[in-house]
């Protein structure tokens, strides 16, 4: 899978470093996946939620840090929508989270 916003996990990371690794890992794991369905996620995240829109959250670090992406199926791609801690994510609409460029 193609991931575009790579940049916003490193900033993250930068700001937040005990979460490096697992979206290191994350990011390896998902670069080398070719999803084609939600349940394709689940057999290998079997922790991750996935949300209408083609939106599916990850539980990161042990569910300290969550990830929402979208996810373009047809074209092998995923679109980091929303990085952040737990808290911060309870904060937030996970449905029409955006980004901030």
């Amino acid at each position: 899978m193609r991931i575009v916003a790579t940049k916003m996990l490193r900033d993250y990371w930068m700001r937040n470093p005990g979460a490096k690794a697992h979206l290191e890992a994350w990011v390896d794991e998902a670069r080398n996946a070719d999803w084609k369905q939600p349940a394709d996620i689940k057999a290998q995240f079997r922790n991750a939620s996935i949300l209408k829109n083609r939106r599916v959250v990850f539980n990161i670090s042990g569910n300290n840090h969550r990830l929402i992406v979208a996810v373009a199926y047809r074209y092998g791609a995923l679109y980091v929508k929303f990085v952040g801690t737990h808290a911060e994510y309870d904060a937030i609409d996970v449905e029409t989270i955006e980004m901030e460029l």
